[in-house]
């Protein structure tokens, strides 16, 4: 059997082949980080999910592209959780972007950016992937993410800059208790996901003015740092992954059309482009 996962921080996907390459399965659990849980968190979340489990001494392969792990140290972290769990399983590791070319282009050149809980983007030519600048996540970077976004809600908010119809819904839908928000952000595990959790609340004022200026802004930012940098062909397929890109996405086309660009596709959720490719390649 063959485990595939596209892992974010809030979330990550699961898909199970058997040696036929037809599915048996597919599960959603707790997003695996390794750049913000501990081994301990991430054993937690797989021992607490039966259907993996159960069939942990049968996995052959376990091809996991997750958000985190664009660093050695955080991938060897998690490979050595995923090791003493799939026992039997040759583990391949990779960084979410890696999944998310696999899941766009393929092995075509593009741009292939993510826009979710974090936000990150690539270069791929076919071979190699290349980066505007390594990801330092949620605190200094993330531009137009849910955590991004999460971030400047807050401030507004406190900041009272956020009009007075959206704050009284906004006050009504969360805690925001200053002790509970900064618990949230400084003590407990998981800040960027708490973050990103405000995010969420965008989508039912989409069409309001305040909304839509901050998310153009955030995606602005993004296309400043993580994209023109490239330097490439106008003509250049981009590609994007990930919740924000996907619910905000006639935002993101507008944003794209005053840089002189044009966007290729955009995928909410890579598994399933994820499982066709592993399908036609042989690792």
């Amino acid at each position: 059997m063959i485990l595939i996962a596209d892992g974010g921080s809030t979330k990550a996907d699961w898909v199970v082949l058997d040696s036929d390459k037809k599915e048996n399965f597919r599960i959603t659990t707790l997003g695996l980080n390794p750049s913000v849980l501990t081994k301990e968190e991430m054993f937690t979340v797989l021992n607490n999910t039966p259907n993996l489990i159960n069939i942990q001494n049968n996995i052959s392969q376990v091809h996991f592209y997750g958000a985190g792990c664009g660093s050695i140290k955080a991938a060897k972290s998690l490979e050595a959780v995923l090791k003493s769990t799939f026992n039997n399983a040759t583990i391949y590791v990779s960084e979410d972007t890696l999944g998310a070319v696999y899941a766009s282009t393929g092995k075509n050149p593009g741009i292939v950016c993510i826009l979710g809980t974090g936000s990150n983007s690539c270069f791929f030519d076919g071979k190699d992937m290349t980066v505007t600048a390594p990801s330092l996540g949620y605190t200094l970077m993330d531009e137009a993410s849910g955590n991004y976004f999460g971030k400047q809600l807050l401030r507004d908010y406190y900041y009272k800059k956020m009009p007075k119809n959206i704050a009284s819904t906004f006050q009504d839908s969360f805690d925001l208790d200053t002790d509970a928000v900064k618990m949230n952000l400084y003590r407990k595990s998981n800040a960027n996901m708490y973050l990103a959790s405000f995010a969420r609340f965008m989508l039912d004022y989409k069409e309001e003015k305040y909304i839509r200026k901050m998310i153009k802004k955030g995606f602005q930012e993004f296309f400043k740092y993580r994209i023109l940098p490239f330097e490439k062909d106008s003509k250049t397929p981009i590609y994007f992954i990930g919740s924000i890109a996907f619910y905000f996405n006639d935002i993101l086309d507008n944003v794209a059309l005053k840089n002189n660009l044009i966007i290729t596709d955009v995928i909410q959720r890579p598994i399933d482009s994820l499982v066709e490719f592993h399908r036609k390649n042989t690792f």
